[in-house]
């Protein structure tokens, strides 16, 4: 009897705690509410953006030293030779933070960030990169990032999904992994908003249907499904279609209201950029992750250049020119924004994408991948903006001071939402599961502490 009691006592303890739409206390004093992560597909150049390199430019045309070593490329390009970046840089801000002028809009912005210059992954190509950067792993099977704070910190609102992910062109690579639950229980995945009139697909009703009369049929679904369901508490896929279906049907009234950007002023969409082409695309995922946020949904993926647009192999120029112009104005939009409402205090804002580029030249005018120090930068949520931390080589190659690696981010984005990533587990195959693995130890503190 004793047993029976305690088991039923798990039982429904498992059971709250599977529940996405109930919210759970945090580990500790969270500074951040939300997360608006701006994710460059393709691998952005940090010695074009953020790691100003002279020595490279001195360098550049030679063959590298030995002395840097000579690394494994995705397109076995280390034997090339170095490649200088053109850019004009220019220290900004209050903090002197250095920015190049391929992104003079969020240069404005340099006191609000922290730029990580020491970032470290081990994708060396794009299917890999992408993967870890969102579920910490460069095999495919593992929860993301946002479903581990759905899963951690429950629903902050009763008619959105708690995780969202925005793309813009294309799928990025790996698609719904990028946002899948992986072991964690199914409704704990993220809910994909595509581009056009209608994000969030099959929230309109059909002409012929009435409210009565879907409620009605949704409610003879779920009574049949709890049926089927008996016996087979185990497969979490089935809950997470009932519940989905609850969701379309609270979205149904929720969801038109959040993706109509009419009643926004003119002066904030021309603020994001909807009144240009170039940046109409992301500018409006932008302000569109800023109404989710005002709504409470605690983690919004915006993707810029899904299907790796920023994968500079050759055109360098044309390539960084094209997506940087699409990205500075509503990136730093989304700063000022989220900064005039109040809402920056506690929406962390994270930038960066599944690696850098390398100093050498790939055909010529391009870049190769780099997953061995590379740059992102954060923002509001707790952060301590005007700074820069770690540092790469002279060329920009390798990190060689305070090296983070994408456990590490992961672990410091987790702890500043309030949750522990060491405690933050769930029991899959025997094992608990955390987010980071059985990394993350070494937390990129200088973002919060002073």
């Amino acid at each position: 009897m004793a047993m029976a009691a305690m088991l039923a006592e798990e039982s429904a303890s498992a059971a709250v705690v599977h529940d996405p739409s109930k919210p759970r206390q945090p580990h500790h004093q969270p500074k951040a509410k939300s997360v608006i992560f701006l994710f460059m597909e393709g691998g952005p150049s940090h010695i074009d953006l953020f790691d100003p390199k002279p020595k490279l430019n001195e360098m550049s045309g030679q063959p590298m030293p030995e002395s840097f070593g000579r690394p494994i490329t995705a397109m076995g390009t280390a034997g090339n030779t170095l490649m200088g970046s053109p850019r004009q840089w220019s220290r900004h801000g209050k903090s002197g933070l250095w920015v190049s002028e391929l992104y003079p809009h969020v240069a404005k912005h340099a006191d609000k960030l922290a730029v990580l210059r020491s970032c470290q992954c081990d994708g060396l190509n794009h299917a890999g990169g992408v993967s870890q950067m969102n579920t910490g792993d460069i095999l495919s099977g593992r929860p993301s990032l946002g479903a581990w704070v759905n899963y951690g910190l429950g629903s902050a609102n009763k008619n959105l999904p708690t995780f969202v992910s925005m793309i813009d062109e294309r799928e990025p690579f790996g698609n719904a992994k990028n946002w899948g639950s992986g072991f964690l229980p199914a409704s704990y995945q993220g809910t994909l908003f595509r581009q056009g009139p209608n994000p969030i697909l099959n929230t309109k009703l059909a002409p012929d249907q009435t409210d009565e009369r879907q409620r009605a049929r949704l409610a003879y679904l779920e009574a049949q499904n709890r049926e089927y369901g008996v016996g087979r508490e185990d497969d979490s896929t089935l809950d997470a279609r009932i519940r989905s279906f609850e969701m379309a049907y609270a979205l149904q009234k929720s969801g038109p209201e959040v993706v109509d950007l009419s009643k926004e002023t003119d002066a904030t969409k021309a603020l994001y950029g909807l009144d240009q082409p170039e940046t109409a695309v992301f500018g409006h995922n932008c302000l569109l992750a800023r109404r989710l946020v005002e709504r409470g949904v605690r983690f919004v993926e915006v993707y810029c250049g899904s299907g790796s647009g920023w994968d500079a192999h050759t055109n360098l120029e044309g390539n960084h020119k094209k997506w940087c112009r699409a990205s500075d104005q509503p990136v730093a939009a989304l700063l000022e924004d989220l900064e005039r409402r109040g809402m920056l205090q506690d929406t962390l804002v994270v930038w960066g994408g599944e690696f850098g580029r390398t100093p050498f030249n790939e055909k010529g005018d391009g870049r190769d991948h780099n997953p061995w120090g590379f740059s992102m930068f954060f923002a509001g949520g707790g952060v301590r903006g005007g700074q820069t931390i770690g540092a790469t080589d002279e060329i920009g190659l390798r990190a060689v001071e305070r090296h983070a690696h994408v456990h590490d981010i992961h672990a410091s984005i987790l702890w500043l939402m309030g949750l522990d990533h060491l405690r933050l587990t769930y029991q899959h195959n025997g094992r608990a599961e955390r987010p980071t693995m059985v990394a993350g130890e070494h937390m990129v503190k200088e973002l919060w502490q002073g």
